[in-house]
């Protein structure tokens, strides 16, 4: 994987990829985790941190993550994204302080414009009492010099709903009530303090005991293995691991587009605007902040994930699905109390090499083709993808889509400002595309490469897709057996569905 934390990611993926191992083998016991723990720090040296103790400490977090755990902390906490407090203890708490530049000038306009007595002169320079400071940046504006600078911890400051704070000894904590699952702060951590759980370990034992497993692969997947790895490849590979099957979730996202379409074609005849409900991060945001958007403008659509396991499901009520993406929230949306039946498990592109890795397998190309969505439903995994294809669907349908308004959303800031104008009734659109990650589902924090790579070898690969029709692809399954709303309602039985002939309009 390349990213800015490439140390950190390599240590993540040997750990992990040890813990599948023993897993693999039936062995995964306190002594074989505790030679995890000495293999990673051997010692008497620290390799990593300021001594082996911490290390030990850390890499014992690490491994309770790994194996679907929280780490040991002082709360009790059911959160998917966690903290590893040993690794926590380096940033500077406070966010703002005097830097050297400071000359101590006679003026002292920083003093003078703190009201809540913050700031007192030093020896050689002023200082700020952290125990005060209220984080107004007054003092900064004020000093003519440019001398105080504001620090905000890069996990903080990554946050797009301010679900970080820190406890008394700066360690950091996550907010459950808070907190959106989009996992932009664990990659923002400079120190690998901020992890999520990791279900690979149940997924093996699934595999074991000799359940169907299913993959269920992310439309962002192509690409992100270069041009020559498209979802053949993948799924050859994880055949190899024990999965029973893969799909690729592109097809759900066909499936969305079309149960979406027909909302937005009743929201535009009520004039209400709609938001779309793929990303689950931004369906968390509209759920904790503002509720109600969430009852009165949220598509009530399953998002593709949840609708190709319901399909599975249906073909099979005792297969294990697993979605793999580039996408932390997925793994919230599977434990989420809110969508019923959403899938079992979900990990990311790491954790899945991680796991093939654990039995010696590459991800290689393959001869054979594989295609299961439209080229739209591919594209659910760009910004501006999810609207497309909802528009496609529409026009397929016999709808003129002619002016339509469209809002497409893609990084926190976006959503947030977006539903702070509905809020307000000064949305100037019809119809929000909501996604968390900058660029859409292939910006995701648990992306494989960088993004730039991803989207050059992405166009190549779809450039090969067949030009199906989103309607004509979906003829193809059985869409009266499962339902495509949150609640879990199912159709008629014997009615056609809403876009076929002799449906009610």
């Amino acid at each position: 994987m390349v990213t800015n934390d490439k140390s950190i990611v390599e240590l993540k993926h040997f750990i992990l990829r040890e813990v599948c191992r023993h897993a693999w083998d039936g062995m995964l016991d306190q002594e074989s985790t505790e030679r995890i723990v000495m293999s990673v720090s051997p010692g008497p040296k620290p390799q990593y941190r300021c001594c082996v103790y911490k290390e030990r400490e850390i890499v014992r977090g690490r491994i309770r993550l790994a194996m679907g755990k929280s780490p040991e902390v002082s709360y009790p906490t059911d959160n998917v994204v966690a903290v590893i407090p040993a690794a926590c203890d380096d940033c500077p708490i406070q966010d703002y302080f005097v830097s050297d530049i400071c000359r101590f000038c006679l003026g002292k306009a920083c003093l003078n414009s703190c009201r809540f007595g913050a700031i007192t002169p030093g020896d050689t320079k002023m200082r700020i009492d952290p125990n005060k400071c209220k984080s107004c940046g007054q003092c900064a504006r004020a000093c003519p010099f440019g001398a105080i600078i504001h620090q905000e911890r890069p996990c903080k400051k990554a946050c797009p709903v301010g679900a970080i704070s820190y406890n008394e000894a700066g360690i950091c904590r996550i907010d459950e009530e808070k907190c959106i699952h989009c996992g932009h702060c664990i990659h923002a951590c400079p120190f690998g303090a901020i992890g999520s759980k990791i279900y690979a370990v149940d997924v093996i034992n699934a595999i074991r005991a000799g359940r169907r497993v299913i993959a269920m692969c992310a439309p962002a997947t192509e690409g992100q293995f270069g041009q020559e790895i498209g979802m053949a490849a993948i799924r050859a590979a994880l055949k190899k691991a024990g999965f029973a099957d893969m799909v690729e979730v592109g097809l759900g996202g066909d499936m969305t587009a079309a149960y979406e379409a027909l909302e937005w074609i009743e929201a535009r005849k009520e004039g209400r605007i709609m938001t779309t409900s793929c990303c689950p991060a931004f369906i968390s945001m509209l759920r904790h902040y503002f509720p109600k958007q969430y009852e009165e403008n949220k598509s009530d659509t399953v998002s593709p994930m949840v609708a190709v396991s319901r399909y599975l499901k249906a073909m099979d009520p005792d297969c294990v699905t697993v979605f793999i993406g580039p996408c932390i929230a997925k793994k919230g949306e599977t434990l989420n109390r809110f969508v019923r039946d959403p899938a079992d498990y979900a990990m990311t592109y790491g954790e899945m090499v991680a796991l093939l890795d654990s039995k010696g397998i590459a991800i290689e190309p393959v001869q054979e083709d594989y295609q299961e969505a439209s080229v739209f439903g591919k594209r659910f995994a760009g910004s501006g993808g999810v609207a497309s294809a909802v528009l496609e669907v529409m026009r397929e349908m016999g709808e003129d889509t002619e002016g339509i308004r469209l809002m497409t959303c893609a990084g926190g800031e976006d959503c947030r400002k977006a539903m702070l104008l509905l809020k307000a009734g000064k949305l100037n659109a019809d119809f929000v595309e909501g996604m968390i990650c900058p660029g859409g589902c292939v910006g995701g924090p648990s992306k494989h490469q960088a993004e730039a790579l991803v989207m050059k070898a992405r166009s190549e690969l779809l450039a090969k897709a067949d030009g199906r029709k989103i309607l004509d692809n979906l003829k193809k399954y059985p869409m009266d057996r499962f339902s495509m709303h949150r609640d879990g309602s199912m159709p008629e039985q014997g009615q056609p569905l809403p876009w076929q002939p002799g449906a009610e309009p």
